[in-house]
């Protein structure tokens, strides 16, 4: 009975003892009826995004959309905070020139408004900027 207990002991102290961290999963279901509530009146909800950077380990989350003439897009991102977390969302066209995004002059916005002027392939850019919880969820909308 003694020689069983040592490993065993051993093997708990050992275990208790290692520098390890659990990160959270990213809810982007839950961040995503958030944004999917404050889309601003008039636009039609289209799409949800799942933005999960995995702590870090991803530096980008991109999607693309298609996207019509002379319609107005509204994409906003919603995190666990109250702030966008430092995710910049990026629209580029399909050259890959970037056509609106969430942050500009330093500061980071929680929405956008795209006028689409060429109908075609866009893509939907996510990146993080100092974010704590590399975690939201975005929503496309969009008028006439």
């Amino acid at each position: 009975m003694k020689n069983i207990f040592h490993p065993i002991i051993f093997l708990g102290f050992i275990f208790f003892t290692m520098d390890y961290q659990v990160y959270a999963q990213c809810d982007f279901n839950k961040q995503s009826q958030e944004c999917i509530s404050k889309v601003h009146d008039g636009f039609i909800y289209i799409k949800s995004f799942e933005v999960d950077g995995q702590n870090g380990k991803k530096e980008k989350v991109e999607y693309s959309y298609v996207m019509a003439k002379e319609t107005q897009y509204y994409m906003n991102i919603c995190t666990p905070g109250n702030d966008p977390d430092g995710i910049i969302v990026t629209i580029y066209d399909a050259q890959r020139n970037p056509v609106s995004t969430n942050y500009a002059d330093g500061k980071f916005y929680e929405a956008l408004i795209f006028q689409c002027n060429a109908t075609g392939i866009y893509y939907i850019s996510f990146t993080f900027n100092g974010s704590v919880n590399y975690c939201g969820g975005g929503v496309l909308a969009f008028k006439k």
